[in-house]
């Protein structure tokens, strides 16, 4: 049996947003990102020398601070480069009765092939409510779309997706 994390390297928290997935949401941005997409908004998050360790504990902390809070959005960085501190915390999350939203540029498909290579990769995305799929694609950008930013990139129902045997994609839009 491997040994839970105690500790993630982050960029930072937002403790309140309705941008990051359906609700009101607590958001844990992962630091450390391979894709390095033209146009990221969120360009100071790909140095994996760069952020914080913080607890696992500390975060849920603040998470228990606010009882209004629908779910928690893993976004980055990407969460898929530390899936073990990120399975981790989404298992307490979901203790709390909260979703879990995991925003990556890596495609569903290649999270599947992750998963059967990484238990904690396969974690992660087990406990997964809804995943924002992709690369953030400057030539697609759409600030239309809802909870993401390229055209390209998906919500897949992680949980319709568990159940059907197929990946299909949230119909909420």
């Amino acid at each position: 049996m491997r040994e839970e994390p105690k500790t993630m390297r982050l960029a930072g928290i937002v403790r309140e947003s309705i941008v990051d997935g359906p609700g009101f949401r607590f958001c844990v941005f992962c630091q450390g990102c391979p894709h390095d997409c033209p146009g990221c908004h969120n360009m100071e998050t790909h140095d994996f020398q760069s952020g914080r360790e913080v607890e696992l504990a500390r975060i849920l902390e603040e998470i228990d601070k606010n009882p209004m809070l629908s779910g928690v959005t893993f976004t980055g960085g990407e969460p898929f480069c530390q899936p073990e501190a990120f399975a981790a915390l989404a298992h307490e999350v979901k203790r709390r009765g909260l979703d879990i939203v995991t925003f990556s540029g890596y495609t569903y498909e290649e999270l599947v092939k992750k998963a059967k290579e990484n238990p904690a990769a396969e974690d992660l995305l087990d406990q997964t409510r809804l995943l924002v799929d992709g690369r953030f694609r400057e030539e697609e950008k759409d600030l239309s779309l809802r909870f993401r930013g390229s055209r390209n990139q998906r919500i897949i129902d992680m949980d319709a997706t568990r159940r059907e045997g197929q990946m299909l994609l949230w119909d909420q839009d």
